[in-house]
């Protein structure tokens, strides 16, 4: 019998909110009552935001709310060396390209498109699908741009990807999605276009990592917020891609403000330290979170 594998993955870039309180106390909860095992991982691949000091943080934050979990923690930053192999696989198999458009030429080029009437394509969060113009490039100029130093991102080709799957692919879904999903999802990986794989300094991005670090890591049961729902889409390509297990997932309902805006660290939401140097207990924070409430 399988034991159940259950994790909470918060980035290293700064305090955990209430957010983060909530998922990492329903992961636990529910590893626990599944006899389970609860693993904690640290997401650091932007290692120019994240930092040791911010990590040890996290540490403090959970010991507070109660939490156990196993060791060693996993550091995203320790195993590039895994996300390297993957990334070699996957462009050997041709699936991915090197994309030199900078944020500013994306920018420019959807604009002029759509100040010439076109309707340009997003993805289910709202960002424009990325333009043909680097997956069209022949390999010889490839090769010259990046002999001359130009920088680049890795794109997965989704549709060279979804044509080598030759099949289509769905999700057990235990908690819900935006709209009230649940149960077996199709997934549609074709909605985010050539999403990044990988940086030219760094070996991966997140939708690559967290796909290996899953599988590394033997995880189950994914259980994270509403707001990663579509992106599931790509992560079980990247699963079929590769060969890799499928955890279940559970996608649990997102901690808002006062004005419906989910809690973000960029936007400096109360962090949990400041919460209890204010006097709050783990039992106010569970209550705070609606933890049996809202799943």
């Amino acid at each position: 019998m399988t034991v159940p594998v259950f994790r909470f993955a918060p980035s290293s870039n700064g305090a955990l909110h209430l957010g983060h309180a909530y998922s990492a106390m329903l992961n636990y909860r529910l590893a626990r009552k599944a006899d389970g095992r609860f693993l904690l991982r640290i997401e650091d691949i932007d290692t120019s935001r994240c930092s040791p000091e911010r990590e040890q943080a996290i540490y403090r934050d959970l010991e507070w709310l109660g939490i156990e979990w196993e060791l060693p923690v996993r550091r995203q930053s320790d195993h590039f060396e895994d996300y390297r192999a993957a990334l070699d696989r996957l462009e050997d198999a041709n699936l991915i390209y090197p994309s030199f458009m900078t944020r500013g030429d994306l920018r420019a080029f959807i604009a002029e498109a759509e100040a010439e009437g076109t309707l340009w394509p997003r993805d289910p969060d709202g960002a424009p699908l990325f333009p043909s113009l680097d997956r069209e490039r022949s390999p010889s100029e490839r090769k010259r741009l990046i002999a001359n130093g130009a920088p680049f991102a890795w794109r997965l080709d989704i549709e060279n990807a979804c044509a080598a799957l030759g099949h289509g692919i769905d999700w057990d879904e235990e908690g819900a999605g935006p709209q009230g999903q649940t149960g077996l999802i199709p997934a549609d990986p074709r909605a985010w276009g050539d999403v990044v794989i990988a940086r030219k300094e760094t070996p991966t991005s997140y939708h690559l990592a967290v796909t290996v670090d899953d599988a590394v890591q033997g995880i189950t049961h994914v259980v994270r917020g509403r707001d990663l729902f579509f992106a599931t889409a790509v992560h079980r390509l990247i699963q079929e891609l590769m060969g890799l297990p499928v955890p279940r997932y559970h996608h649990h309902a997102l901690i808002r403000d006062l004005d419906g805006r989910k809690l973000s660290k960029s936007q400096g939401d109360t962090g949990i330290a400041a919460l209890r140097q204010a006097g709050a207990t783990p039992a106010d924070i569970a209550r705070m979170v609606g933890l049996d409430e809202v799943t």
